[in-house]
Parts: C-alpha cells; structure tokens; sequence
C-alpha cells in the first residue's frame, strides 16, 4: 500500500510491503485492485489542502476482481472474481474493502484500466455536463471547458458534445494533439508553464476569443478544473445568467471574491463535488450506466496515458503535477 503518514510533497508517499489487509465488512466486499486511478484530488490530500486523518492510504479510484464476498453481498449476487470498478478511499494497495453499494460491475467490451479511469474523472465529467450547471445551459449553446487536453476535461468536452452543447476547450500547445481530436467546436490553444500541471492563461486574451466566437454573447456554463489562474477569465467569459462551475485546484484554490462580482451579467457560481452528484446507488449506478453505454458505442474516446507500478507512487504523483498527462494516469498493481 502507498501510505501518507505525514503530508507532504510526493514523497509523503510511501510504498510499504507490510501494511495490513482489510477486514471483510458486513455488506461489503474485498477487492484485489489490479489498477488504481491517480487523480488530483489525491494530490490535495497528500498535501494536506483537503485534511484526512494521518496516517491514510492513498487513492479514492480501484478497479479489480472482487476477492472475498460478505453474506450481505453474496445475498446482492455478487461473486468472488467478479470485475469491478469502485471509488471509495485507499485504492492505492493491492486489497481494499469496498461497500458492496459503491460496485460498479465492469461490462464485457468495456477493458478494467478504462473502467477505473471512469469512477472519478468519468462520473464527475458527467455530472459537471449533465447537473451541476443546474440547466441554465441548454442544447445548442455555449460551454467554456478549460484544460481539455488531460484528465477529466477530456472526458467533459466529448459529453458537452453529446448533451448538444457548443464547447470551446482551453489547452496546451503540448497537448493541443489531444485536444483536437475531441470534437469541440473552438480550441483555444495557450502556451505551457514549465514544470506545472496547467497551461499559460495570459498567453492568450481567452475573454476576447470567447466574446468573438459566440459573437458577444458568452458561454452559459464554464467548467473550471484550474481554479486561481483562470477565476477572472471563467466570469468573464459568461453569458448573462451563465454558471461558474469551479470544480478543481490545478494552479491552487479560487480567491475569495465579493458576490457583487456576478452583477454584471446575473451569473451564477457553484462549487460541486462527485459525492453530492452520486448521492445513493442509483445516481451512481445510472451515471455510469450511461458512460459505460458510451464507451461500449465508441461514442467516448478515453486516453489512458501512463500507467506506473504502485512501488513508483511518488513518480505518479510527480507526472500528474507535472501537467505532462494527455489522459489518465494509473497505477498497476502486482
């Protein structure tokens, strides 16, 4: 398992060889994780920006096969061997226990490395372009969708897609390779900030291009995964009664601002997070009902970038923070 027992850089992650196995729950079941999903908010936790209780194990994304079932799971239909995909915390080791609530079985067709890209990065794309802008946005307008050549944005321009949206992507020129191929209708490409995991969003007048592609009108939902860097330009580049939808930290944690701020165009803010949006089985299990379909259609594209060995956590981390990922990151795990 990759332990956090101090906060810290990446380096707070450690590998160790004898770190306990998980007790068998009532209701739940243990999974033998064959791959585990890095994503950014892990990186909060390690940091200490979002508190854990010391020590954890890293990780909230696993996928697997189910290896000892309890009598309240057995009694579900769920089996020993069965394939899984799940999100609940310490999925950075070769056993978790997971509720039997939080299983998503894995659909032949659809391979366990892209399905455990699904659980966080796949369920809160959906969610940011199916709920959290509340409909103020709907099908043939504009959607701002910043840093769409890694990770979850990927996945969010190909659903604004669907959903019928008009989406304008922000990204790197290193990784505009990614980007085009996603189907967004304007791509606003920007150059790239050494050794960080966003792109330069002064290299561009990002508010000026948004306001001549929708011929002044704006986007009535931005979907922000960068956070300080991008804050002005996200209200700036909304339609009147537009949504800010700030989901994510990358260049560090929005400023406070004066609510004030929203006057101009009556705009709206929110700050989700996945577990509001999958709040019982059956939003979690219809969320991801419908990715999986998706991706059984070839209507998704997922990009697994890299995939590293759990006994290289600190390198995972590092690559992720680093800005160079073009798709998901994983761990696989002996």
């Amino acid at each position: 398992a990759a332990v956090v027992r101090e906060v810290g850089d990446a380096h707070a992650l450690k590998v160790e060889n004898d770190f306990p196995t998980p007790d068998l729950k009532a209701g739940g079941v243990i999974v033998k994780n064959q791959y585990a999903g890095i994503n950014f908010i892990d990186t909060y936790h390690r940091k200490g920006l979002y508190p854990r209780d010391l020590p954890f194990v890293g990780g909230q994304e696993g996928g697997g096969t189910v290896a000892a079932v309890s009598d309240e799971a057995a009694e579900k239909g769920i089996k020993v061997g069965d394939s899984v995909a799940y999100s609940v915390f310490g999925s950075y080791a070769q056993y978790t226990a997971v509720p039997a609530a939080k299983l998503l079985p894995v659909p032949d067709g659809v391979g366990l490395d892209v399905a455990t890209s699904c659980v966080v990065q796949g369920l809160t794309a959906h969610y940011l372009t199916s709920s959290a802008h509340a409909d103020l946005i709907k099908e043939g307008e504009w959607c701002l969708i910043h840093g769409v050549g890694g990770g979850t944005c990927q996945w969010a321009a190909q659903m604004a897609k669907l959903r019928g949206f008009k989406v304008i992507g922000t990204c790197s020129k290193g990784k505009s390779d990614i980007a085009s191929g996603l189907g967004c209708d304007e791509l606003i490409v920007l150059d790239e900030v050494p050794g960080a995991s966003y792109e330069d969003y002064e290299s561009v007048d990002i508010v000026s291009r948004v306001m001549e592609v929708t011929d002044g009108q704006g986007c009535k939902a931005v979907i922000d995964g960068i956070g300080k860097s991008t804050m002005d330009i996200s209200i700036g580049s909304l339609a009147r009664r537009g949504i800010f939808i700030s989901f994510g930290n990358a260049s560090g944690a929005v400023p406070a601002f004066p609510v004030l701020r929203l006057i101009g165009k009556s705009a709206y803010v929110t700050r989700p997070k996945l577990l509001d949006y999958s709040v019982d089985r059956a939003e979690l299990v219809s969320r991801a009902d419908e990715i999986f379909g998706w991706l059984k259609d070839g209507k998704l594209n997922v990009s697994v970038d890299r995939t590293f060995p759990l006994d290289e956590a600190a390198e995972g981390h590092l690559y992720l923070e680093a800005g160079k990922s073009k798709g998901k990151v994983l761990y696989k795990i002996d």
